[in-house]
């Protein structure tokens, strides 16, 4: 298979926004891998319009379709972190498709950039999207050269749905090159920090946004049941003096009675 004539790709002179990392303003949803030590390059931040606009345009037909993730390359300025926020999603028109696969032409990508430069300008192309009607949540091994070649920055992202069972998750590079085609990540929910999340993708599972924090509830018992691991109100317990049962305190009672009868009568 040759290489394509045209890529939608950023040009290699292309630097991260200096910003800080939107954790306060942002929802976590893991998925079942976020807690493998894999490493991805960038952790990716959603927009409320732009997961509603995934999710309509993937309910729109019973074959595939897709389009570009549209938004910002960012670095946290405090602590190095790279990160991408999809602002906007553009769905790919001019492709071939079919029930297992989708196809972007050369007419397909002349529009996308056409689209960008005249509604987003400023924004970047952060990776892209399309659906697995009725498939799970993977990259087949055309999905994996799609990607490779259309959008080879290690901080580009895909993004697979698969809208009959309403699951989906993000494809992110490794921090060594790698990408795995059958572990999938989650994202932050944009504006979702309030409890108010509109995200329906059953397989991720809600957390707390901000990983520098730990909840009380998170932090466990050590299973060898030391002191150390343990509780405050755990440890009182178990330093609590015993207390006498009531027939101790009876013998007690009695034993003392016969000593002092033994005092008076030598």
């Amino acid at each position: 298979m040759s290489a394509p004539s045209i890529r939608i790709a950023p040009a290699n002179t292309i630097q991260p926004q200096t910003a800080s990392i939107p954790l306060e303003q942002a929802q976590r949803w893991n998925s079942p891998y976020d807690n493998e030590w894999l490493e991805p390059v960038v952790s990716v931040f959603l927009t409320r319009p732009a997961y509603i606009r995934v999710c309509v345009h993937a309910c729109s037909a019973s074959i595939e379709v897709g389009g570009a993730l549209i938004g910002e390359w960012c670095v946290d300025r405090e602590t190095g972190e790279q990160f991408v926020i999809v602002k906007h999603v553009l769905p790919a028109r001019h492709t071939r498709q079919g029930a297992v696969y989708l196809t972007f032409t050369q007419d397909s990508l002349v529009d996308l950039h056409d689209q960008i430069e005249k509604r987003f300008p400023s924004e970047k192309i952060v990776g892209w999207y399309h659906t697995h009607p009725q498939m799970g949540v993977f990259l087949s091994h055309y999905d994996t050269w799609l990607h490779s070649h259309f959008f080879p920055e290690p901080w580009q992202v895909a993004l697979v749905v698969e809208p009959f069972s309403s699951i989906a998750g993000f494809f992110i590079r490794q921090t060594d090159g790698n990408l795995d085609p059958t572990r999938y990540f989650g994202f932050y929910e944009m504006d979702g920090a309030e409890g108010h999340s509109i995200v329906r993708w059953h397989n991720l599972q809600e957390r707390d946004a901000n990983p520098r924090e730990v909840k009380p509830q998170e932090v466990k018992v050590a299973e060898s049941g030391s002191k150390e691991a343990q509780s405050p109100e755990v440890r009182l317990k178990a330093e609590k003096p015993k207390e006498a049962k009531p027939q101790e305190v009876k013998l007690k009672e009695v034993k003392s009675k016969e000593e002092s009868k033994g005092g008076k009568n030598p």
